[in-house]
C-alpha cells in the first residue's frame, strides 16, 4: 500500500494541474472578413445593338391570274425589271380555245341579227299596207331585239376571253429588283400562286427583329443611325416608321420599319446593316458579378447591417453585362453590398469589414 507521503505527492500534482488550466485565455474567434460597396443609384440607359437588313418599302408579290403550264421564265432573282415587263408565259392553248369559241359564237350572232333585221324591215314596210298583221310584226321586232342582245352577250364573252388569254403573260406592273422565284417553267402553278418577289424602287427601310421586352417603353427618339454590318464606316440615318403591333409565332419578336433617308454608296438593298438604341433611364445599382448569390431561386445579395451581421436580401436583375450585373429593385441606396467573401457567410453571422488597398480590385 502507499504511504502517506505519495498522496501528498498526488494531491499536490492535481492541484497544480487545475491551477495550470486556469490560467489560460480561451481563443478569440475571428470573424470573416469581406469587401463591401455602398450603393449609390444611378440612371442607367442600355444600349441594344441589332441586326437587320435594308428592304424596300413596297414589295410585292407577282403571281398569274389564271392557272396553267408555265413554258417561259424571263428573269431571274436579282435582275431589274421595268414597269409593264413581260416576266414569265403560260400555255395559252386552252384559253385560246376559248378565244375561238366566243369569235365564232359572235360571228353566228352578226348573222342572226343581219337576218332578223331583214325580217323586220319587210314587216315594217307591209303593215302600213295591210298585208301583215300586227301580231306578226311584233314577233319580228322581238326576234330583232333578242338577237340584237344574244349579239351584245357573246361579244363581252369574247373580251372576257380575250382578257383570260392575256392573263398568261405575267406582267410587272412597276420597275424594280426581283428578290425571289417560287416557280420553275414546267411547273403546273394555280391562279394567284406567287411566282416572284418584287422590290419596288423608291424608299428603302432598314428592318429588324426586336424582343418586345425592349419594346415595354420606345424610345423618344425615333432617330437611328445604321451602319453596314462588314463595313462600319459606311452610315445612314433613318427615323423608326413602324413597329408592328402583333408578335411573330415562329420568332417571338415584332418588326421594327427604319426609314432611311437616302442610301450611302456601298449600301444597297439586301444589305445586313446594324443599329445600336438606347433605352430610356432608370434609377439601378451597378454591381460587380461576385456580389450576386441565390436565395433559394431568386438571385440576392448579402448585406452588412448595423451592428456588422451579414443578411441575405432578394434583388431583381435587370440585365447581365460582361463582369457586372445591374439591380432594379431590391436596393434604396446607402446599403453595405458584399463583393468578395460572401461565399460562407450565412444570415446573422458576425462579419469584419476589409479595406482594400488603393487601387486594386476586389
Amino acid at each position: 500500500m502507499a504511504g502517506p507521503g505519495l498522496k501528498w505527492v498526488v494531491c499536490l500534482s492535481f492541484v497544480a494541474l487545475l491551477t495550470a488550466c486556469g490560467d489560460k485565455k480561451p481563443v478569440e474567434r475571428l470573424h470573416p472578413r469581406v469587401f463591401v460597396q455602398e450603393v449609390q443609384p444611378a440612371d442607367f440607359a442600355a444600349s441594344v445593338t441589332l441586326t437587320g437588313d435594308v428592304q424596300a418599302r413596297v414589295q410585292t408579290e407577282l403571281s398569274f391570274r389564271v392557272g396553267g403550264k408555265i413554258i417561259q421564265r424571263m428573269v431571274d432573282v436579282g435582275d431589274r425589271v421595268s414597269a409593264r415587263q413581260v416576266l414569265a408565259k403560260l400555255d395559252p392553248k386552252d384559253l385560246q380555245t376559248n378565244v375561238d369559241s366566243a369569235q365564232a359564237q359572235v360571228v353566228a350572232e352578226q348573222a342572226r341579227v343581219k337576218q332578223t333585221s331583214a325580217a323586220f324591215v319587210r314587216q315594217q314596210k307591209l303593215l302600213p299596207k295591210g298585208y301583215t298583221s300586227q301580231s306578226e310584226y311584233d314577233a319580228a321586232q322581238a326576234a330583232l331585239h333578242s338577237s340584237q342582245s344574244a349579239l351584245t352577250a357573246a361579244q363581252a364573252q369574247l373580251a372576257n376571253a380575250r382578257e383570260q388569254l392575256s392573263y398568261t403573260s405575267l406582267i410587272a406592273d412597276a420597275p424594280g429588283v426581283i428578290t425571289a422565284r417560287q416557280a420553275e417553267v414546267g411547273q403546273v402553278v394555280q391562279a394567284t400562286v406567287p411566282i416572284f418577289s418584287l422590290a419596288r424602287d423608291g424608299e428603302r427601310d432598314a428592318v429588324f427583329n426586336v424582343y418586345e421586352s425592349l419594346l415595354v417603353e420606345p424610345p423618344t427618339d425615333k432617330t437611328v443611325v445604321v451602319s453596314l454590318l462588314d463595313n462600319p464606316r459606311i452610315k445612314a440615318t433613318g427615323t423608326v416608321r413602324e413597329i408592328t403591333p402583333a408578335v411573330s409565332a415562329q420568332t417571338g419578336t415584332v418588326q421594327v420599319k427604319v426609314t432611311l433617308s437616302e442610301l450611302p454608296a456601298g449600301m444597297q438593298l439586301g444589305s445586313v446593316v446594324s443599329a445600336t438604341a438606347k433605352t430610356p433611364g432608370k434609377s439601378a445599382v451597378e454591381l460587380p458579378w461576385a456580389a450576386l448569390t441565390k436565395n433559394l431561386s431568386e438571385p440576392a445579395v448579402w448585406l452588412v447591417d448595423g451592428d456588422g451581421k451579414a443578411q441575405l436580401h432578394t434583388v431583381k436583375v435587370a440585365r447581365y453585362l460582361t463582369g457586372k450585373v445591374i439591380i432594379s429593385e431590391g436596393l434604396n441606396g446607402g446599403e453595405k453590398v458584399v463583393t468578395a467573401g460572401g461565399q460562407l457567410l450565412h444570415p446573422g453571422m458576425l462579419v469584419e469589414i476589409a479595406t482594400k488597398p488603393t487601387g486594386a480590385q476586389p
